[in-house]
This record gives C-alpha cells, structure tokens and sequence, in this order.
C-alpha cells in the first residue's frame, strides 16, 4: 500500500522538481485528499453491506475501523512528504518518530474499544460462552486493555529505537520489592480475579462461609467480599480467606428456591399415617412453601424414644427459611396438641433401692432428736 500512495504521488513531485518545500506540503496536501477520498469510498461500500445484515456489530465495528484507517493513510504521505523538505535530519527524524507515535495511539484507542466491543458481545452470549460472562466482563475488560497497552508501549519504545532492557530489569526489582510489601493485599487480589473468574457465586445470592458466616453478597471486589447478614450488618471478608474456605452458596443451582428439613418425632405407638397427613396438609396449607415440588414426608428412624419423621419442603428464595421453619413448627405443635399426640422428650427415671446403713442410722437418730426435743 505505502509503494501505490508513493507511486501515485510521482506526478506531483515532477510537478514541483527542484523546490523541496512546495513538494513536501504539495504531497501533504495531496495525501489529505487522496486519504479523505479513498476511506470515503471504501466505507461506503462496508456501509452497504453491513446494512444488509441483522447484526449490529459488524456497523459498530466498521465505525471503529474508520479512524485507524483514515490515519494509516495519512502516515504514509506526511512522512514522505516531510522527507522531501529540506529539513535538518534531527528533525525530519523526530517528526517522523512522531507520526508514526501517533499512528500507534490511534491503533491502540482502536483494539481498547474493539476488545470492551467484543467481549460485551460475548459475556451476551452466556449459553455459548460460559466463561465470559456479565460479572466477569471488568475481569476480562481490564486485561484486554493492560495486553493492549504493553504492546503498544513496546511498539512506540522500538520506534524510537530505547532499549527496554534496563526498562525491564528495573520493573523485575520493582516487582519484587513491592511483591514482599503487599503481599497481603497481592494474595486478596489474586484470589478476587479468581473468584471473579470462577464464579462461585454472584451478587445477590446467599452464601454460608465455613458454616459459620452467612448473608447476601453485597459486593464482589479484587481485594474482599461484602456479605449483609440477617441482622443486617455488612461483613467484609478478604478474598484469600474466602479463596481458602468451604462456601455453601444457597441460591445456586438451576432456581433460587432452597429445600429446608424440618425433624419431628412423636412418642411409639403413635398412627404414623395420621402424623404423615397432618405434617403434610400443614405443608400445603402453608404460603410460604412452594406448591412446585410438592412437599414430602420421610420416616427415618426408630429413636431411642420417639419415632422420627422429617418433614421436606422448598421455599421461593434462601432468606424465608427461618420464618418459614417457625410457622410450620407452630402450626405442627399446636396440631399434635389438639389431637394429644405426645412429642416425647429425653427424661430419666432414678430408683432408690435401699439406703446404706450408716446414713439410715444417722438419719433415724436425727430424726429421733427432734421427736425428743418437741416433746421436752
């Protein structure tokens, strides 16, 4: 391309023979044209036909692709046109350098907002891209933009021929010396991009850290995890203790419902097909329980003394669990009441089947003093 713009440039050059200044600017002036006039014409013609297609990305795309183009064009002439000026080579050099400096910005704007481009487009497409999704696009974005940048960066360095070699050695020092610094901070934002990256869960679902800690996520940064508790206080928990832990996230899976257990046992003898129809009409009469899977009753064990049942029902979201238990554990008691169905409980009887002598003697004389003394 550079040797056609070169060519087609020849007949002004003949033109102006012998007058270095009028040639450069005449060549200049003759670039912005011919430039001006050939990006015209070419997005015309990808104007028609990304206009046929259903897809917005490809008009988006060809907007983008306008500008770099246009330049790339431009480049080409300024630089022989300036190199046919009578300038000092110092400063035919650094206006050269310059350009194309400039060249490499304008490409560099370009990729910047053909990658956010892409990958939005993409993280859209979660049934095919699983990986890229909404809450991991800043991820994703923000590498794509330091890949873009460090290669530009190195692109303009060879430009004006700097040697990175002293340039990398100090970022290695650098690097380390602040790698033993924050090496804290560097552990939570190692373990933000991968739970970014993996998505164990997301924001708004509930989640049990460890069996201890849980809440709603709040908030996913690159350095810590905000969770709100039900009582309302917000807990912020460093990345890499979350990295290390066992989380329980509740609202996952294929619904956001969430099944809760609930173990009654009633006393032996009891007609277990009687306890099964009252748990599960209290099941269904409920509102909060889902009618979608039906609740269920299970027989589990022959306790020590009580015949244990389990009652197995879901509720629309994780946070209803604990109101929903309540009312079905009221509703259930006050049921077994009613119908005097005993709840048994853990009790032991103690039988006193004699009393040592010694204390039956002592016992017997003390008993005896006071007989003595109410009759003086």
């Amino acid at each position: 391309m550079n040797q056609t713009i070169i060519a087609s440039l020849q007949p002004v050059m003949q033109l102006f023979a012998g007058n270095g200044w009028l040639q450069g600017c005449s060549v200049i002036l003759v670039t912005f044209t011919i430039a001006s006039l050939t990006t015209w014409l070419l997005f015309k013609l990808i104007r028609r036909v990304t206009t046929k297609t259903k897809m917005e990305l490809d008009d988006r795309i060809a907007l983008l692709l306008r500008p770099p183009i246009y330049y790339t064009l431009l480049v080409t002439g300024f630089s022989y046109g300036l190199s046919l000026m009578p300038l000092a080579d110092s400063v035919q050099e650094i206006s050269s350098k310059s350009i194309q400096s400039l060249g490499v910005v304008v490409w560099i704007i370009f990729a910047t907002r053909f990658a956010s481009l892409l990958l939005t487009r993409l993280a859209g497409l979660t049934d095919k891209f699983a990986f890229i999704q909404l809450r991991t696009l800043t991820l994703f974005d923000n590498a794509a933009k330091v890949l873009i940048f460090s290669v530009g960066i190195y692109a303009i360095f060879v430009i004006w021929k700097i040697d990175m070699t002293a340039w990398l050695a100090s970022a290695g020092i650098v690097g380390i010396a602040v790698g033993f610094a924050a090496k804290d901070t560097l552990s939570n934002l190692f373990s933000g991009v991968f739970i970014l990256a993996d998505a164990p869960y997301k924001v708004g679902d509930y989640i049990v850290i460890d069996r201890r800690e849980r809440g709603r996520v709040t908030n996913i940064g690159l350095r810590s995890t905000r969770i709100l508790t039900r009582d309302d206080v917000e807990i912020t928990i460093p990345n890499s203790i979350i990295g290390n832990s066992t989380i329980i996230n509740q609202s996952g899976g294929p619904h956001k419902k969430m099944r809760i257990r609930l173990k009654v046992g009633v006393a032996y003898g009891t007609d277990i097909d009687l306890v099964r129809k009252i748990m599960f009409d209290i099941a269904k009469q409920e509102s909060l329980v889902c009618s979608s899977p039906q609740p269920s009753i299970r027989f589990r064990f022959f306790g020590a003394s009580s015949l244990d049942f389990e009652l197995r029902c879901w509720v629309a979201k994780p946070e209803l669990s604990g109101r929903t238990t309540d009312s079905l554990n009221s509703a259930i008691y006050k049921e077994f009441e009613r119908l005097g169905i005993e709840i048994p409980y853990a009790k032991q009887d103690l039988y006193i089947k004699g009393m040592p002598e010694s204390i039956a003697v002592s016992g017997m004389g003390a008993v005896s003093g006071q007989k003595v003394g109410k009759t003086d």
